[in-house]
């Protein structure tokens, strides 16, 4: 039977990286275990570093990749434009930014999506929600930058 068989629970994992453990937990409480009624449960994969970030990645089985552009020393919009080069069935990435004025550099990162700093938990939720639709339905992601 296929994960999308009706009454089949699925699951969509989420990495969510910062070098700060406060935006990491804030982020997690934003967008919750149920972002959206039609998704199937949220898990959350953490990462700490740019080097976890790659790995996990790597990995596969990544749905969404939240990156915290301001992360020090790795940004995440840095690292959003390495694994959009590198990988190649790279999951949609979300960029949090602190500055509107940022939204540029997160275009140029090849981020599917950005968000402004602090964290609107109902505006991540809802797009995190339509990046996990798209990635489960194998669509392309219009990359929207705007924010």
């Amino acid at each position: 039977m296929d994960s999308h068989a009706v009454g089949t629970p699925r699951t969509h994992t989420v990495l969510v990286y910062s070098d700060d453990p406060k935006l990491r937990d804030t982020v997690r409480m934003a967008i919750g275990r149920r972002p959206a009624p039609d998704l199937g449960r949220i898990e959350y994969v953490e990462c700490a570093s740019g080097d976890e970030v790659l790995a996990v990645l790597d990995a596969g089985g990544i749905a969404v990749a939240v990156l915290d552009g301001e992360a020090r020393p790795t940004g995440g919009m840095g690292l959003a434009k390495q694994v959009k080069d590198e990988l190649k069935d790279c999951p949609p990435t979300l960029v949090l930014v602190a500055r509107k004025d940022d939204a540029w550099l997160a275009s140029w990162s090849l981020a599917d999506a950005v968000q402004l700093l602090p964290v609107d938990p109902f505006a991540l939720a809802s797009a995190v929600s339509e990046l996990v639709r798209h990635r489960e339905a194998a669509l392309p992601v219009r990359r929207a930058a705007a924010v």
